[in-house]
């Protein structure tokens, strides 16, 4: 159902570069009932998937470590960030998503990721929808040594850690990456590891 306190006037294209970066004017109607007229940008990139690879014997997780731009841009020195697997849906399903991404950046063959929300992380500026899974992982399900597609300029480090070591790399800042905070978070409240 769409909002009827919400009129859009015009989608301005602004850039087509990487994903899609629109400025969007519309007019909304505010609690006294007046109409504004506002301008925002939207940048839509298409959904993702993120998963946390947890091991209850070993007590131990699979994230990533790889370079990002704008984090380097925006004071991380390395511009390096340790993450949970996540990948763009494209043309895919979130299942399908997961599973292939889970094996291009790790190395591990997942059968049954389990989905257990989604969230919009930055939904004043950024369309994208992130769904969130957990599977288990053990060694047996390591196929390949993983480390991403060359083809997508990937060079991605494959890390198992301690789960309360990286519970506390959260505390410290050396985690600063929010999906990878949420399952970290979720593993912790729902006593996965």
């Amino acid at each position: 159902m769409k909002n009827s306190k919400v009129k859009i006037k015009t989608i301005t294209n602004l850039s087509n570069e990487w994903y899609k970066l629109d400025k969007v004017n519309f007019d909304f109607q505010t609690k006294s009932g007046t109409w504004q007229n506002q301008n925002r940008e939207s940048y839509d990139r298409g959904d993702g998937a993120a998963i946390l690879l947890y091991n209850p014997d070993k007590k131990k997780v699979i994230l990533t470590k790889q370079f990002r731009m704008p984090s380097y841009l925006n004071g991380n020195n390395d511009g390096m960030m340790i993450e949970v697997c996540a990948g763009l849906l494209d043309n895919d399903n979130p299942v399908d998503c997961i599973k292939k991404e889970t094996e291009e950046e790790t190395g591990f063959k997942i059968e049954n990721p389990i989905k257990i929300f989604e969230i919009y992380s930055t939904p004043g500026a950024v369309t994208e929808k992130i769904h969130y899974f957990i599977a288990e992982y053990n060694d047996d399900l390591k196929i390949t040594s993983g480390g991403g597609l060359v083809e997508e300029s990937e060079e991605i480090e494959v890390i198992e850690l301690d789960f309360y070591k990286a519970l506390t790399m959260v505390s410290t800042g050396e985690i600063c990456d929010a999906k990878t905070i949420i399952l970290l978070q979720y593993a912790k409240i729902n006593n996965l590891v």
